[in-house]
């Protein structure tokens, strides 16, 4: 069994990473790490669409430009983990999605409906907010992605809040939400 972490942060002191590392810790199968900051992923453009669309009908599985595409479909455990900025995530991550969801690679249709042609049976989406997430287009995001297109239903989030308001623990905060995964990994 594989599993594909998609590591979104960027700072040296990541919170969301220090929780990540935490739900990670103990898991026996293969850990494919992508840290998107050293990946230089561009958004997609019109050239690179077209170019992109080109290569699907040769059928040109093996382009490079396919590669996040082909790792995510065959990753068995996804887990994510993206600090939480203005509303969602940062940008990084919505290009690597887009890089990632590929008709006839992480999707088809089916009578005009979406089919998943992932194989992960979860995943697993970790973040932080220095202050409430009162409303999250991020993980929202990524799980209708997961379970409308990839086929993964069974997805998850943990998240830390409020860990840079005055006077707060950030320590109890942190522990509180490992406690929560280590709850959901013990099942």
């Amino acid at each position: 069994m594989k599993t594909l972490f998609i590591n979104c942060c960027v700072r040296k002191d990541s919170r969301t990473l220090t929780l990540a590392r935490h739900y990670l810790n103990g898991i026996s199968e293969e850990i494919i790490e992508l840290t998107l900051e050293n990946e230089h992923i561009s958004y997609l453009d019109g050239e690179s669409l077209k170019k992109r669309d080109k290569i699907l009908q040769r059928g040109d599985m093996n382009a490079p430009e396919l590669r996040y595409a082909k790792q995510f479909a065959e990753a068995e455990h996804i887990v994510i983990a993206a600090p939480y900025w203005d509303l969602s995530f940062p940008a990084l991550l919505k290009c690597y999605l887009e890089a990632v969801t590929v008709l006839g690679v992480t999707f088809c249709y089916s009578k005009g409906v979406p089919k998943g042609l992932c194989k992960a049976d979860k995943l697993v989406y970790i973040t932080t907010a220095g202050g409430e997430i009162f409303t999250d287009f991020g993980y929202s995001y990524v799980q209708a992605l997961a379970q409308n297109f990839y086929g993964i239903k069974n997805t998850v989030c943990f998240k830390a809040e409020n860990l840079d308001v005055d006077g707060v623990n950030v320590s109890d905060i942190l522990t509180k939400t490992m406690k929560e995964i280590d709850i959901y990994k013990s099942k």
